[in-house]
This record gives structure tokens, sequence and C-alpha cells, in this order.
């Protein structure tokens, strides 16, 4: 871990221009049957403090690249709902082009869409919701410098080589039964147990979930009488198709061990009070208990912004569980 970190938070390519592919990502993604035009596909995991960034590979179905870790994420978990909540937002969004910032105070960034269709149905509020870099982080996703120039080198190049836009899946943890399971008294697990229908669909098939909104959530892979639903809260048009049974058979079986889980003996906790102001990948969290917040701002980026609160990401909520 030592040795993979200290990699990571190089700052000697750092420059003013925009960063661009390495010729050591692009020899990596070819070891795994990647071109760098492949689409890309972004999966982050709040409790984990991790992003992956996933590329379609010579089989035609999404791989995992490669797993960055997050320095700052704030607020709770559970979704963004309101202006100055801190919440890093928690749902399915689309980037395109025009969202992505090479001049960027935080280095590169590029912009969630926070709220998407379904937040601003609900009357969620927020804006400016980014993957950036730096340490700090007041409703956004905060990377090394390193990290995030390197993350939006891939999402650019497959954007500027046909992908229209590329799919960010934001969950609050890897959503397996168990950890489900272990949220079972949480408020917002009702949401979470319809962002977990995505997950598993995009898991089973490795092909980006096709999301449309409506009912007042998500709905994941339905092609509907009349089209597209247009009103996020109206209840949703007949489906008029659905995945191979095969593959409704394994995301059915996914939903069966879940109920299993919630009813059987894995101890409930709740989220509501794990965080007192957001998390860190414990790899930096062991950094910021050696270095101190001002040596580890140092390391990581060179905007000189402070780590956020480095008191509460210094917290372990999930530390023996």
């Amino acid at each position: 871990m030592g040795g993979a970190l200290s990699a990571c938070m190089s700052l000697e390519d750092i420059s003013e221009a925009p960063p661009q592919l390495p010729g050591k990502v692009i020899a990596a993604m070819a070891k795994k049957g990647m071109k760098p035009e492949s689409p890309v596909l972004v999966r982050i995991f709040k409790q984990e403090s991790e992003l992956e960034i996933w590329k379609v590979d010579r089989t035609g179905a999404y791989a995992l690249f490669k797993t960055y870790p997050i320095c700052r994420w704030s607020g709770d978990l559970g979704p963004k709902t309101k202006t100055g909540d801190r919440h890093a937002p928690e749902g399915f969004y689309h980037v395109s082009k025009g969202m992505l910032n090479p001049n960027s105070k935080f280095y590169v960034s590029f912009n969630l869409g926070y709220p998407n269709r379904l937040e601003s149905a609900l009357g969620y509020t927020g804006e400016a919701l980014m993957v950036h870099g730096a340490c700090s982080s007041s409703g956004c996703y905060a990377m090394t410098d390193q990290g995030v120039g390197e993350i939006y080198a891939i999402v650019e190049k497959a954007l500027s080589k046909g992908q229209d836009r590329f799919q960010v899946q934001a969950y609050p943890f890897r959503m397996t039964a168990e950890n489900m399971a272990a949220y079972r008294d949480d408020q917002n697990m009702p949401f979470w147990r319809t962002m977990k229908e995505g997950y598993d669909a995009f898991n089973v098939t490795r092909r980006q979930p096709k999301v449309s909104v409506c009912g007042g959530r998500y709905v994941f892979n339905r092609e509907f009488e009349g089209g597209e639903p247009t009103d996020a809260l109206a209840a949703c048009p007949p489906a008029i198709n659905q995945l191979e049974p095969q593959v409704m058979a394994k995301i059915d079986a996914e939903a069966q061990k879940l109920d299993a889980a919630i009813t059987g003996s894995v101890p409930a906790m709740s989220s509501m009070n794990a965080y007192s102001d957001g998390g860190m990948h414990p790899s930096f969290r062991t950094l910021l208990k050696t270095k101190g917040p001002q040596k580890l701002a140092a390391s990581i980026s060179a905007t000189k912004y402070p780590i956020s609160r480095p008191e509460a990401a210094l917290a372990d909520p999930f530390s023996g569980k």
C-alpha cells in the first residue's frame, strides 16, 4: 500500500495544461484488452472511499480498469437533499464533455450534474457537486491531483472519441446483502434498495444500466409504452420489455439473498451518527495521523487548499466492523 500510494501521490507530472493520458496508463489498458477511446463508466463508494474506473474491453462488456482512493468526501451516508447539508450525492448521473473543467480551482474536475432529474422532481437543491483534486470537500468527491488528473484524462479521451456521456454511479457503500442488512434500520433503506437494483444489474450484465425515472424512483433497463416517462413523480407506464430471463433470475436471486440477510442475524447499525463529517480512505487517514494536515495537503495537491475538517477525517466509524 505504501509504495502504491507514494506513486499515486507524485506531483511531478502535474502541469497547468489539461492532463493527457500517460503512456503507462495506455499500456495498462492494453494489458486488460481496453483502448483509450473505448467507453468509460465510473462507480463511487462512500464508505470505502473509493472511485472505480470501468472500461469496455475486447469482449464488448465493461471491466474494472482501476480503483482510486478518495482523499475526502463530506456529510453522511445517504443522498444529498439540500444546499448546505454537506452531503456528497448518491445516485445515477451522466457526464458530458461540457461538464469537464480543465481550469478548476481544484486542479481539474468534472460536474456530476446534481441535481439529476429525479432529485429535481423531489425538490432537492444544490449545485456544483464535483469530482476534483485537493483533499477538501463540502459535498464533492476530492482526489489527489495526480489521481483526478488521470481520471480526467481517461474520461476526456472517451468523450472526445465518440462516447456522448459517461455514467457515474455513486453509492453509500458496496451494496452487498451483508452491507445492506447492516443498515436495515436506516431511513434511507428504501432508496438504497432501489439503487441496489441498478448495482445488481451492472454486476450481472457488465453493461451500463439504462436509467429511467418514474414513480418517484429510478427504474432500470426498461422500455415503456409510449416512450420514455417524462414525469418523474407520475406512475410508471407499462413496461414492454425486460432483461434476458437468465439475467433476471440472477438479479432476483440477489434480492432474495438481501431479504434473507435483513431478517437474519447480521448486526444492524445506524449510519446517521457514523460520521462526524464524511470520510477519507484509510491510506490517507494513516498519513494524516503521521504527517499532519498541512504536510498531507502539500503532498497531494499543488492548489494550496487545506484538508477539510481534519479532525472529522481522522474519525473511523467502521474501525473493527
